[in-house]
């Protein structure tokens, strides 16, 4: 029985340096080239059309898989005036919003704010959210860090073939380190 513990901490105690140095070598093999972006494009994805939550559509500007899952950045277009997210929290991520168009209202923990055009909003990672669209339209940009799951949970979103039940969004949310912790904002 100690045998096996002696060996057991010994093969674990020889992968730590090889974790490590996986982790250094996705460092110093990182693509060391930067891209560009059209306006109006996503990269991998393409127009990702989001069903259920809102209509809106997302564009990966900033892949998590460009990063090593250090970053993502997307921009949304917002076409479900009067409609948002429901509240939730982002385990692992801090989010921030830049609103480039119209106008929307966030909820972050106890404190809520009205954001226009050039106005921008932190969100910590472990505190609740929720965000509706104001306006008619809209367009903002959201940057993850890290990356986390918010690009499948968006791709996910968007291969629905069918109007989700609230139990479904939940369990899709949690698969993507999320969690639903109550119903989207109402405007006032």
């Amino acid at each position: 029985m100690k045998r096996n513990k002696f060996l057991a901490s010994l093969i674990a105690l020889s992968a730590a340096p090889m974790l490590a140095f996986s982790k250094i070598q996705n460092s110093i093999l990182r693509n060391n080239k930067g891209f560009k972006i059209n306006a109006g494009e996503g990269r991998i994805h393409g127009h990702i059309k989001l069903k259920a939550v809102n209509a809106n559509i997302l564009d990966v500007k900033v892949s998590g898989s460009d990063t090593d899952g250090d970053l993502a950045i997307f921009e949304q277009t917002s076409l479900s005036p009067g409609r948002g997210t429901p509240m939730h929290i982002h385990h692992f991520q801090d989010e921030v919003f830049y609103v480039m168009e119209g106008s929307f209202y966030f909820q972050v923990g106890e404190d809520k704010y009205s954001l226009t055009a050039g106005e921008s909003i932190f969100l910590p990672r472990k505190v609740p959210h929720a965000w509706t669209q104001v306006s008619e339209k809209g367009k903002m940009t959201v940057t993850m860090q890290p990356a986390g799951k918010l690009e499948n949970f968006f791709v996910t979103m968007a291969a629905l073939d069918h109007e989700p039940t609230p139990a479904e969004i939940a369990k899709i949310f949690a698969d993507n380190e999320m969690q639903v912790v109550g119903p989207p904002l109402k405007i006032n």
